[in-house]
């Protein structure tokens, strides 16, 4: 069996290593999908390089040096986290987004706050598993083939055979036209047998008990006891390969070191986004357990703090996963917060609300802007779509009116809007293909009014 591990904890195939980006880099980096929040970008690009400045450290002091995990503070709508994200998609951290509001304090119903990084290992597992299978794929493409001329050929092969006979030859030729065939997809409408190894989970197992709400071992457990089991399937050749190509991967690949290469990855560059911190701060309840505020933080404590999390898969420390909090804070503060978790954010960042200039240049200059997307998307319907720039500088200030009027809900509220701009176009768009279509601010005041001048309805359409 090939080696198929191939360690690169921070990194891999052809996107950027923590090694290559500078703190400025990073910023530029987001910059090209987030408009303003400079405080906020420099701040967690810092974070970053100090995961990879610890990495260069000796090992004695490399355990002593902790993540700095970071607190925003910012309406809703205005970045938070999409920079998280961007973040961990630029640096290829396993990366999640939970809120705090979903758990619950351990004792009752609900998930408890550990079950986040479990998850964060499964997502590491599955990244470690996709990068390991483009390792293997020439190898895995090989044998898939193999596997399909066996069955094209069930007796058409050269095995067995002394190879310099005239039939072993001539089957060796055989079979090789049968590959040309083959690859140029001649056979992908034929329907084949194959026989592929699945789980088969017995009736009745498992069946009113969720996985997340068991124990770890107890989880491993019980998928040791679901019997995999031969199975007989008739498909047509194209989806046949998809099949024998995963089987040929999970062969190649070395579960226990991809395992072994999440944790680490987990350990060492996980990034855990909560989402919501505000609404779990403030004293505790006076009616009744208090399973979602302190006892929630109360439990995350040790988690950010620094703690071995049991999963499935092996033993999790959480002393190096960079933690990233947020919330609005409209109704409490970040001096609400338990003490000794406001100590363990040690870097505070505020996002300031979005003005009517950052709407026109979220709608115009980052990569995936609206007004890009919807004309890439019109597009595919034959429809040349174009925004004049009053029309963008309408769609900003309608979008700054409106939620100063009723709910101030950042940069959504631009996709509201340009639903309700294009809601025409977009029904008409395949009689319309061929033709070129300009919105300019006339046409936006006209889609929009009677919404903008009643409050009342705005606030439920827009």
């Amino acid at each position: 069996m090939p080696e198929a591990i191939d360690d690169r904890p921070f990194g891999a195939g052809n996107r950027a290593n923590m090694n290559d980006l500078t703190p400025r880099q990073i910023v530029e980096e987001l910059d090209k999908y987030i408009i303003g929040q400079d405080d906020a970008k420099r701040a967690v690009a810092v974070a970053v390089r100090n995961r990879w400045r610890r990495q260069q450290l000796p090992e004695e002091l490399r355990a002593e040096v902790g993540p700095k995990n970071i607190l925003m503070m910012g309406p809703t709508g205005v970045g938070k986290t999409e920079i998280a994200r961007r973040l961990a998609r630029l640096v290829n951290a396993p990366f999640i987004k939970v809120e705090a509001t979903k758990y619950t304090e351990v004792g009752y119903h609900g998930r408890d706050v550990e079950s986040m990084i479990r998850d964060l290992l499964d997502l590491a597992i599955h990244m470690v598993r996709g990068e390991q299978a483009e390792v293997v794929r020439q190898e895995a493409e090989r044998l898939t083939e193999e596997r399909l001329l066996d069955v094209l050929l069930p007796d058409g092969g050269p095995a067995g055979l002394d190879p310099n006979s005239e039939q072993a030859q001539q089957r060796q030729r055989t079979r090789e036209k049968f590959r040309q065939r083959l690859r140029d997809g001649e056979f992908d409408d034929r329907e084949i047998e194959i026989t592929a190894e699945e789980k088969v989970m017995p009736v009745g197992m498992m069946a009113t008990i969720g996985a997340d709400q068991l124990d770890p071992e107890m989880q491993s457990f019980f998928e040791k006891l679901i019997p995999q089991q031969p199975r007989t399937r008739r498909l047509p050749l194209r989806e046949a390969r998809k099949v024998l190509h995963q089987q040929a991967c999970e062969k190649l690949i070395d579960r226990e070191k991809v395992t072994e290469m999440a944790i680490r990855r987990t350990e060492n560059s996980g990034i855990v986004f909560i989402d919501e911190i505000d609404k779990v701060a403030g004293p505790s309840s006076s009616h009744g357990p208090d399973v979602s505020r302190q006892g929630v933080q109360r439990d995350l404590l040790p988690i950010v703090e620094g703690s071995t999390v049991g999963t499935r898969h092996g033993q999790v420390r959480t002393d190096h996963i960079l933690f990233i909090a947020a919330g609005a804070f409209h109704a409490s503060k970040p001096a609400d917060l338990m003490p000794e978790l406001q100590g363990r954010f040690p870097i505070r960042v505020e996002l300031g609300d979005l003005t009517q200039e950052d709407f026109v240049r979220i709608l115009t200059q980052p990569q995936n802007a609206l007004t890009r997307q919807q004309i890439a998307l019109l597009a595919t319907e034959g429809v040349r779509l174009s925004f004049t720039d009053d029309a963008v500088q309408a769609m900003a200030e309608i979008a700054c009116q409106v939620n100063r009027s009723t709910l101030n809900i950042g940069a959504r509220r631009l996709y509201t809007i340009m639903e309700k701009v294009l809601e025409e176009l977009g029904y008409e768009a395949p009689e319309r293909s061929g033709q070129a279509v300009v919105v300019d601010g006339t046409l936006v005041r006209e889609r929009l009014a009677g919404i903008c001048d009643r409050e009342d309805v705005s606030r439920f359409i827009l």
